[in-house]
């Protein structure tokens, strides 16, 4: 936890190392429940800003609402590194009204072992009554990285 804002740091400062698209096929669980999913990530370039899909489902999203932004992608012959801003307005649910909140989310993969880290700070909204506000650490295991190019 120590070294989340060091990473957060060279998220936010270093380019992209290289042009490499990954495609990692990942799974959660939790408890009795376990996910399996596709993680691809594709680095930013000079025409395109970093972009990080979901089962396809692109990762850069807004709508009524909020937004969730990537931030950065860098990828390294070890490691990929992916920092995420994710922004919800005010909402009411089951008569209850909640603040506008923020999850700031920095992701880890060692791709030699596919160990996936992650870290997520909640802040307000709807997720810190129902979550908790403050720092999340989970850890999910990937398959060995498919490149794309």
């Amino acid at each position: 936890m120590k070294y989340l804002p060091i990473l957060i740091l060279l998220l936010y400062l270093a380019p992209s190392l290289g042009a490499e698209r990954l495609v990692f096929t990942c799974e959660r669980s939790e408890k009795n429940y376990i996910e399996a999913y596709e993680l691809k990530v594709i680095p930013a370039s000079k025409n395109q800003k970093a972009k990080v899909f979901v089962d396809d489902r692109d990762l850069d999203q807004s709508n009524e609402l909020g937004r969730q932004i990537i931030k950065n992608v860098l990828i390294t012959e070890s490691t990929v590194l992916i920092s995420m801003e994710a922004y919800f307005l005010p909402e009411s649910f089951d008569g209850v009204q909640y603040g506008s909140g923020s999850v700031l989310t920095a992701i880890t993969i060692n791709r030699l072992n596919g160990q996936l880290r992650k870290a997520e700070t909640i802040k307000g909204g709807i997720l810190s009554a129902t979550l908790g506000e403050g720092t999340k650490t989970y850890q999910e295991q990937c398959g060995r990285a498919k490149s794309l190019n």
